[in-house]
């Protein structure tokens, strides 16, 4: 499986998936105008990826500093798409980094964090 990489934008974020060491990666701002075309690609790369991965650790790093309400609604789906896969016993870990200062996105964070049940949902703080 090949690893799927997106450069970041003025509006949307960097993400990078790789297969091989079963890190995920998505940063910077999320208010893409068409967040559902933005976005399909991603949901599809992890569908095929979960079909064809059975076990170990994956790992979702995020740190978005600003996103719009069509994102949030994305992520949303994206973390329930995680919740099902950690429901059917595979090790799922998100960790939704903020900066110390944006508690708006601590909060986000912690918002996200009481939808999910089976997988682990850290929220990391860091400073500059």
């Amino acid at each position: 499986m090949t690893r799927f990489s997106v450069q970041a934008t003025k509006s949307s974020p960097h993400i990078d998936f790789d297969p091989v060491t079963r890190i995920l990666e998505i940063r910077g701002e999320s208010y893409p105008e068409n967040c559902s075309g933005f976005y399909g690609p991603v949901f599809d790369w992890l569908e095929s990826f979960f079909d064809r991965v059975r076990d170990d650790r994956v790992e979702l790093n995020m740190e978005i500093l600003y996103f719009n309400s069509s994102s949030s609604k994305t992520f949303m789906d994206l973390f329930d798409m995680l919740d099902s896969e950690a429901a059917k016993g595979r090790n799922i870990v998100v960790n939704w980094r903020y900066h110390e200062e944006n508690e708006t996105a601590m909060e986000c964070g912690e918002e996200f964090m009481e939808d999910v049940r089976n997988l682990r949902f850290n929220l990391v703080e860091y400073v500059d």
